[in-house]
Parts: C-alpha cells; sequence; structure tokens
C-alpha cells in the first residue's frame, strides 16, 4: 500500500494512513505545518494522532529551520532490542519473579538509582566516552543547569506513560529484551524551555499555531537549540543502554544455568532531528512519533502492553524521508480510555501477560492503541517485517 496525497498550503501532505481515520484535530495540526514558509515535505504515519504543537506520527523536512514542539517534549525517546539465546522452553511457569527483579534493577514512574550509575559496572556497556558527555553538559541552557545531579540519577531509569520494560517471544519460541524509554525530565525541560525562546522571536509571531515556532538557521538561538537538542538526544540513548546493560544482567542472573548470550542491539530514536540530503537539499528532518527507515536499516515498531510488536528493516522510501511509524499509535486520549475502561478491562486484554493490572495503568489498555496489525499492513511500502514479538511480561511506571 502507498500513500494518500492530500493538498496542503506550500507541500502536498503524503499519508500512509486513511485520512478518514484521522482526527479533526490532526488532520488541521497537519495542514498548519503545510503552511509553515521553510517545509520542504510532509510525512504522516499510519499511527498518527493527535499531539501538543505538531501531530504525533509525523516526519517534518524543513531547510534552514527547525521546530522544537515537532519533536515533542520526551527528545529522543525510542525503543531498544535484543535477541537472547534463551527459548520459551527455558522459562519457569511463574514470571512474577522475573518482573520483580527487573522492577528493582530499573526504577521506574518518578523514581531514579539512589547515586548515579556508574557505566563501567553495568554488563556490555563501552566505558569510554561518559565522561566528555558530562562535561558537555556545562554547555546546556543555564536553566536546567541546576538539574545535572538528578539527570544523573535518572540515567538509567524508565519513566512513566508508555514507556515499558518487556521480555517478548518471537514466533520461533526466541527470547527478546525491549525497552521505550526517552530523555526523562531533563528531555523535558529542555524541550518546554526552547519551545518558549522560540515564541518569542518575531519572525514566529505570525504564524497560525504558536506551537509551531521555529528556529531558523545562522542565529544564536539555533545554535543553542542544536546544542541541547542532541546533548539529550545522546542522553536518551545512554539512558536506553544503561537500562537495557541491567536488564541483562537481571536475565543473566535469573537464568544462570542456561548461561545466557545476546545478539547485536537494535536502537532506534523516534522523537528526533536529523541532518539528511533530499532532492540536492541539506535538510532537519524531524520524527515525532516516527523512526528512521532507510534501505537494510533496522527498527521496532511496538503495539501495546497486551499486543505484539515487530522488528522491522527499512526498505528507504525516499517518499516518506526514509521513515516509519513508531507504534500503534493512540485511537482514545488517556483522559479517554480511564473514562471507558476499568482495572477489570486492563486484566481481561493482557490475560497471558505478567504486568500491573491495576486502575494506574488503565490508560495503557490495548483497546485504546490502533490495531498494531493494521499499521503495519499500511507502510507495507516502508519496512519489511523481520521478527513478530509478543510480550509475557510488561512492567510499567
Amino acid at each position: 500500500m502507498s500513500y494518500v496525497e492530500m493538498p496542503g498550503a506550500r507541500v502536498p501532505i503524503r499519508m500512509w494512513a486513511d485520512p478518514a481515520t484521522v482526527e479533526d484535530v490532526a488532520l488541521r495540526q497537519l495542514h498548519n505545518v503545510a503552511t509553515l514558509p521553510w517545509i520542504k515535505g510532509l510525512a504522516v504515519m499510519p499511527d498518527v494522532h493527535f499531539g501538543k504543537g505538531a501531530t504525533v506520527g509525523s516526519v517534518i523536512a524543513m531547510h534552514g529551520a527547525v521546530c522544537p514542539a515537532a519533536v515533542g517534549v520526551d527528545i529522543g525517546c525510542g525503543m531498544s532490542a535484543v535477541r537472547t539465546s534463551l527459548t520459551a522452553n527455558d522459562l519457569p511457569g511463574d514470571l512474577s519473579r522475573l518482573r520483580s527483579k527487573i522492577e528493582q534493577a530499573i526504577p521506574v514512574g518518578r523514581g531514579m538509582h539512589d547515586e548515579a550509575v556508574d557505566p563501567g559496572r553495568v554488563y556490555g556497556l563501552p566505558t569510554s566516552g561518559w565522561g566528555d558527555f558530562w562535561d558537555r553538559f556545562d554547555t546546556v541552557a543555564d536553566a536546567v543547569k541546576f538539574r545535572r545531579d538528578r539527570a544523573a540519577r535518572q540515567m538509567g531509569s524508565l519513566g512513566s506513560g508508555n514507556h515499558f520494560v518487556e521480555f517478548c517471544l518471537d514466533e520461533a519460541g526466541a527470547v527478546w529484551l525491549m525497552l521505550h524509554s526517552g530523555s526523562r525530565n531533563i528531555g523535558k525541560e529542555l524541550a518546554e524551555y526552547h519551545i518558549g525562546q522560540a515564541q518569542k522571536l518575531p519572525h514566529n509571531q505570525g504564524l497560525v499555531d504558536r506551537d509551531l515556532a521555529v528556529f531558523t538557521a545562522d542565529t544564536p538561538q539555533m545554535a543553542a537549540y542544536r546544542n541541547d537538542l542532541f546533548w539529550a538526544q545522546e542522553y536518551a540513548r545512554h539512558n536506553r543502554a544503561i537500562m537495557m546493560g541491567l536488564y541483562k544482567e537481571v536475565v543473566r542472573r535469573e537464568f544462570r544455568k542456561a548461561k545466557v548470550t545476546f545478539e547485536q542491539e537494535i536502537s532506534c530514536h523516534h522523537n528526533y532531528v536529523a541532518e539528511e540530503r533530499y532532492e540536492g537539499m541539506d535538510l532537519l528532518v524531524t520524527r515525532k512519533g516516527a523512526i528512521r527507515a532507510g534501505s537494510g536499516e533496522y527498527g521496532i515498531i511496538p503495539g501495546s502492553m497486551g499486543t505484539g510488536s515487530y522488528i522491522v528493516r527499512g526498505l528507504g522510501n525516499e517518499a516518506s524521508f526514509n521513515s516509519a511509524s513508531h507504534g500503534a499509535g493512540r485511537r482514545m486520549s488517556r483522559n479517554a480510555a480511564k473514562r471507558r475502561y476499568s482495572a477489570r478491562d486492563l486484566e481481561e486484554q493482557t490475560r497471558g501477560v505478567e504486568c500491573r493490572k491495576d486502575s494506574g495503568v488503565v490508560d495503557e489498555i490495548p483497546a485504546a492503541y490502533k490495531p498494531i496489525e493494521q499499521v503495519i499492513e499500511r507502510q507495507r511500502d516502508l519496512v519489511e517485517v523481520v521478527a513478530k514479538l509478543k510480550q509475557v511480561v510488561c512492567v510499567k511506571g
């Protein structure tokens, strides 16, 4: 299936979703994005839904400008996954102990480590480069400098909302470890600070939506944002790497007799900016709720806490700016899900998964998300499926 093209003010809107199924407010956002003077292309993924500022599931290519709200407040949010040597035959009948051990090793929700994690003591992590990374914190916005200790202790923690740690089986019975998280509070505060700075700039005063305020090339504000953005994206990647190392150590200990080994990790951002070249132009490509899917590049497209997820390989479709969806995408808001469903509904929809089944995570109920199989089907020209996973343990904050 290919895309549907809708007219936009400055560029066409290429949609890998059925426009009839997209909320009116999301369509309005997309049309607003297409009015930006700097825009060179707009691609919409099949998991598209309304978001603050820019639509979730949108890929925005601009020349000489970048929109902080089109990245989202969780800068660098993304996924990591790794296949292990374990199989379904290695698993005990009761997985509650494994879930408990994961929760002890990786702080969830608003939690953080009592002390900053020493990367040199985490399984499988490189020991070099960490000092330089933290030295660069001195160059980020003064407004967040007081958060250094918190940022250090949140490194290697999960967060809440749609973030998760999962223990999965593929269709061949192999065990995969998978997790989803981003730049935690420090990324959020950097994003909110720069969105506020952009909204004050004169060239943004006439925009149809003030949340679409941009920084433009060769300005001090753009330089400051790019510095902080790329640092936060690196923080998010390090955060997932430390969590995965802690997770691997839990699995090694719990399955000591099996002498677990791990294949190479797959990792991808889905809220970020990249410098890429299309049609002879150097562009800033913003993916908010979208992964890069260049030819042969591996990606991860999760469903919900009770459905399957997919490991995919990109097909390099330049019409989508080499992109694909970041997940199933919500079909109702968190508040709507809480009003409509109960903890009993959650228990029913997550049967067979060792996970929280209480009212605190009802907003993450599978029915609040689009069917992941349909989302995958609509992007067959963007990615090919490598493996389908089904979680047996899901940890949420």
